[in-house]
């Protein structure tokens, strides 16, 4: 079995039900879900738009890393996502953070997820799930990363569960 971290984020509709909806859906080829807090913050990027709803899921499965990818994404588009823009509003957002310790850089898909240090509406709920995860790259905990990252670059607003 492979052990996965995902995020998961939402900024249209009812951003509850999108994010429960997939993490439904993605316990059919991941099994022992986790699922942190849910986490409300500012949209990064694109940033004149609504505030998202972010989590973050552990869990394990036997799928290799890009039949994964194929599945999360399947999942967005089961879920309802609609592409419109990068950075832009989105029903659901599924991002591979994690997978076991493996060290992936291609055109498709980064392993670990190559902006995880900057986005405290990840690190956040990761830290609830497992604080001592260290970072197989960066070679810190999760919550060490955290902890350096400049309080000006936050965007998490409120915890929502």
């Amino acid at each position: 079995m492979n052990s996965i971290y995902l995020a998961l984020g939402s900024n249209i509709g009812n951003k509850r039900q999108y994010i429960l909806s997939a993490i439904e859906m993605l316990s059919k080829k991941i099994i022992n879900i986790k699922q942190a807090s849910l986490y409300e913050s500012r949209a990064v990027g694109f940033t004149e738009q609504d505030h998202f709803l972010n989590t973050v899921i552990s869990g394990e499965t036997r799928l290799s890393p890009d039949a994964l990818l194929s599945f999360v994404k399947d999942i967005e588009i089961k879920v309802g996502r609609i592409e419109r823009f990068r950075w832009g509003p989105r029903e659901v957002d599924i991002d591979i953070l994690f997978f076991n310790k493996i060290i992936k850089y291609e055109k498709h898909l980064e392993i670990p997820h190559p902006r995880l240090h900057e986005r405290d509406f990840v690190l956040v709920p990761f830290v609830e799930l497992n604080p001592t995860f260290i970072h197989p790259h960066v070679k810190k905990t999760i919550k060490e990363i955290l902890e350096r990252m400049p309080t000006h670059k936050r965007s998490i607003i409120n915890i929502v569960t």
